[in-house]
């Protein structure tokens, strides 16, 4: 109870994860069947109970640094629950970075900075304050939803262009689910601007 996601784990692991729990080094190999799509942690061994400075993930090839300091104290179900709460903390505090560079910086270069997981996130949050900022401009300007949508179209044409480069394969992965995300963006900017919506009430699916 203290920590659910043993309950999902095989009677033998979960075995052997407590019996090695005072030995964090020891059950890294686990780490895949307690949190997914994680590889391992990455460790900075200080006596037996090492810090953690981020995790590998087993999708892809991709490292996420932790933006806190996490020591493994304490019984596995109670450090393993702080590993989850880094996480996601790390997670959030790494997109609102991202979110802010995504102003500062040309998108290329911003593409390749965090983990694929942020930038699907920043990029969607980028396209709703896109399509925000036309429906908003509708009152004043007949075709503003069209300069929305020549955004967006322009924006996947960079990305079709970047595909066409040379990228390591991470970063190839990463634009592709991009473009596919995309390329259904640009196609509700344009159902949007075909029925001319400027209220979310003039929609029709």
């Amino acid at each position: 109870m203290a920590f659910p996601r043993f309950y999902f784990v095989s009677p033998a692991d979960l075995l052997d994860i407590l019996s090695n729990g005072n030995a964090p080094v020891k059950i890294m190999k686990h780490m895949p069947k307690i949190i997914s799509a994680m590889d391992t942690l990455e460790l900075l061994e200080e006596g037996i109970r090492p810090h953690v400075k981020g995790l590998h993930s087993c999708v892809g090839v991709e490292y996420v640094e932790f933006t806190v300091e996490l020591k493994l104290l304490g019984k596995v179900e109670v450090y393993l629950q702080e590993v989850l709460n880094t996480m996601k903390k790390s997670l959030s505090d790494i997109s609102k970075r991202s979110l802010k560079k995504f102003t500062e910086i040309d998108k290329e270069s911003w593409l390749v900075m965090d983990p694929a997981m942020v930038t699907l996130l920043i990029n969607n949050c980028a396209w709703v304050i896109n399509c925000e900022k036309g429906f908003k401009a509708c009152a004043t300007d007949p075709n503003a939803m069209k300069k929305a949508f020549e955004d967006q179209v322009n924006d996947l044409k960079g990305l079709i262009m970047m595909v066409q480069g040379d990228l390591t394969k991470p970063v190839r992965q990463k634009i592709m689910c991009l473009i596919t995300m995309d390329a259904h963006s640009r196609d509700i900017i344009d159902l949007l601007v075909k029925q001319d919506v400027r209220r979310a009430d003039d929609f029709q699916w």
